[in-house]
């Protein structure tokens, strides 16, 4: 009967709850009057006034109470308050217009003495009956409904989850408020490392150690965890996502500290766990100077924009003032969706979106000269291992010739910088991607070396070396997840296969601050951290999806785990140094490293070679010229061109 009861005033439109609360409050002050005459004549529910004030004058006072107290509780907003959510501030509200009231209504009997008989006491014992029981009655109403929800109220769901806090701190303490009246989520108990909170109560639930949470998990079968810890630096949410990763359980965390200052988020908008909390470092804040060396009040080009990293990079470059922005990009899509959405920054820069390809070297050279480009970040490049490895002349011809077309626009028109966006693949490559990035490298420390021997003042070429970037569109990352949402199996190349990995944004920052760095012909390359196993990084996205990887060791689980085996060009291991000559920089996250070139003139035959081998679409001529040039070049497999044949390939396909 209680449980229907509270259940229709649930119901209720919000206006008739608050014709019932004010209701309820004007009744209790009238209440209190008649309980402060009866405490005042030692008498319950009577009074004996003098004998020179009629009895039925003093009835008037009753009458009285709800006009002074009506204006007074509606001006102090009394009636708005969610009964669900009272706090502090309620309390607060409650004692100033009660305060009001009880001033108002002693002024009214005091100015009619002759006609009311209300002793002093009466008025300070109505005052505090009136705050008690007002504040009384909303905790019990809070109770109630808080009771009605998570204790088997009618409106309780089959669908709610067990679920754990963990960080019994502000942030633990405040999402637990948050979430208290959710439908569908049922608070357990805190999980805090801290001995002076252990076995404590907060809230109305227990505080636990981290020992404990086996055993939560099995006694209330919990399904999720909520980390409410946001001060926590990356280290400290990858040690608890270790000491979690057990457990089938959804993870998921609080937003970090900063947002929730800066008003990006709420307390309460916990988000699911991601791979980025697990291989994400501590971030490690970028020197301004350096990322306004190349951009600031210049005209900024950036190729391959709409890539993932040619479009952080331009994220980054319109937060550091540019003059001009330019969008350098051959995917009428990708550049259609990075105009609209640079379009509306906050920062007023002009973004000026260029459909064309960098092979083109005379259109790049009319954009420099057009809008006179001061800087130009290089990120345009096909960067897929086995696409590159079955069309190794495209692939080639793109990311060598296009890198060396652009920076001879570059330093026919004055360009003052260059940068090249590089990969780790390109040290002792395996893949004809990872040769095809060293063969660019060599073209621009080529070039530096050719102006350094003629003493000429030319365009400043850098490159920049790193990993893989979390998210983007080569990464596995995006694969897992969609083989995960499927249902599996996650497909991984081998059980040892290890690589870096970096934030996409942390590393278009590095990319900039680097590139500031540089005098000419330097390769910088970043600290991606340690590296990954690819096997256990599939493993913990299964988990922290909520479910169990099936493989060897676990055959019930519910996702599989399938190896199948190194793709044509792919290595086990990445390196980020051909050699072991590194020097440190400013910043403590790049390092600059001594790497051998070729003389220009001895690079400029080597591109007149490949430009031979494009018109004979060879493609045994080109392994043959990359083993020549690439020191190191190591390539893993035959070739396995998908369009054009060598005489060879021919001779096998004739005899089959």
């Amino acid at each position: 009967m209680a449980n229907t009861m509270i259940h229709l005033l649930h119901q209720l439109p919000r206006k008739n709850k608050q014709y019932i609360i004010l209701t309820i409050d004007i009744l209790i002050v009238m209440a209190a009057l008649w309980v402060a005459y009866s405490l005042r004549m030692s008498e319950f529910f009577h009074f004996i006034p003098p004998a020179d004030i009629k009895s039925e004058n003093v009835l008037w006072l009753w009458l009285i109470t709800p006009i002074i107290a009506f204006p007074v509780f509606i001006s102090f907003g009394l009636f708005r308050v969610v009964i669900e959510y009272i706090e502090a501030r309620t309390v607060i509200a409650i004692v100033k217009a009660v305060s009001v009231f009880t001033l108002l209504f002693g002024t009214l009997i005091f100015l009619m003495d002759d006609l009311f008989w209300v002793p002093r006491s009466v008025l300070i014992i109505q005052w505090l009956v009136a705050i008690t029981a007002m504040i009384t009655s909303r905790v019990v109403g809070q109770w109630l409904f808080t009771h009605h929800k998570q204790g088997g109220g009618l409106t309780k769901s089959s669908n709610t989850k067990p679920v754990l806090i963990y960080g019994a701190g502000t942030a633990g303490v405040q999402l637990s408020s948050a979430l208290k009246f959710s439908d569908d989520i049922k608070q357990v108990a805190f999980i805090d490392d801290r001995h002076d909170l252990n076995k404590s109560e907060i809230r109305g639930l227990k505080v636990y150690p981290a020992a404990e949470i086996d055993n939560l998990i099995k006694k209330h079968k919990v399904q999720e965890i909520l980390i409410a810890i946001p001060s926590a630096s990356k280290s400290r949410i990858r040690d608890l996502i270790a000491e979690l990763k057990h457990h089938p359980l959804k993870l998921r965390i609080l937003p970090s500290v900063a947002d929730v200052a800066d008003g990006k988020v709420k307390i309460e908008d916990v988000r699911d766990v991601n791979i980025d909390d697990l291989l994400g470092r501590d971030a490690v804040k970028p020197n301004q100077k350096l990322l306004k060396v190349n951009i600031s009040n210049k005209v900024v080009m950036v190729t391959g924009a709409g890539g993932s990293i040619g479009s952080e990079l331009c994220r980054q470059i319109i937060k550091h003032s540019p003059s001009l922005l330019i969008l350098f990009e051959q995917s009428e899509y990708s550049l259609y969706e990075l105009e609209k959405e640079l379009e509306k920054n906050e920062f007023n820069v002009h973004c000026v979106p260029v459909l064309d390809s960098v092979m083109d070297q005379e259109k790049v050279e009319r954009v420099c000269r057009r809008f006179g480009v001061n800087t130009i970040y290089h990120a345009a490049a096909y960067k897929h291992v086995p696409l590159v490895e079955k069309n190794p002349i495209a692939g080639v011809i793109n990311n060598v010739i296009g890198t060396y077309r652009t920076v001879k626009a570059a330093t026919n028109t004055g360009v003052e910088t260059f940068i090249l966006i590089s990969t780790d693949k390109a040290v002792r490559p395996t893949n004809v991607m990872g040769a095809s990035k060293r063969f660019a490298e060599l073209v621009l420390q080529g070039i530096n070396r050719d102006f350094a021997k003629s003493k000429k003042q030319g365009t400043r070429c850098i490159m920049v070396r790193f990993g893989n970037v979390l998210g983007s569109s080569g990464s596995v990352v995006p694969l897992f997840r969609r083989q995960i949402r499927e249902g599996g199996p996650i497909t991984v190349t081998h059980k040892e296969i290890t690589r870096y990995f970096m934030t996409i944004p942390e590393a278009a920052q590095l990319v900039i601050q680097a590139g500031a760095m540089g005098k000419g012909g330097d390769v910088f390359v970043l600290d991606m951290g340690e590296p990954v196993k690819i096997y256990d990084l599939a493993k913990n996205m299964i988990r922290l999806s909520g479910f169990e990887p099936k493989d060897g060791e676990n055959p019930d689980g519910d996702i599989e785990l399938k190896v199948t085996g190194l793709r044509p060009g792919e290595k086990l291991y990445e390196e980020l140094l051909i050699g072991d000559n590194v020097l440190p920089t400013d910043h403590k996250l790049i390092m600059r490293a001594n790497e051998e070139s070729i003389p220009w003139a001895k690079m400029e035959k080597h591109l007149e070679q490949l430009l031979e081998i494009k018109k004979a679409s060879d493609p045994e001529q080109l392994r043959e010229l990359l083993m020549n040039v690439i020191r190191g070049y190591n390539p893993q497999c035959g070739i396995v061109d998908v369009v054009n044949f060598s005489s060879e390939q021919e001779k096998d396909k004739d005899a089959a």
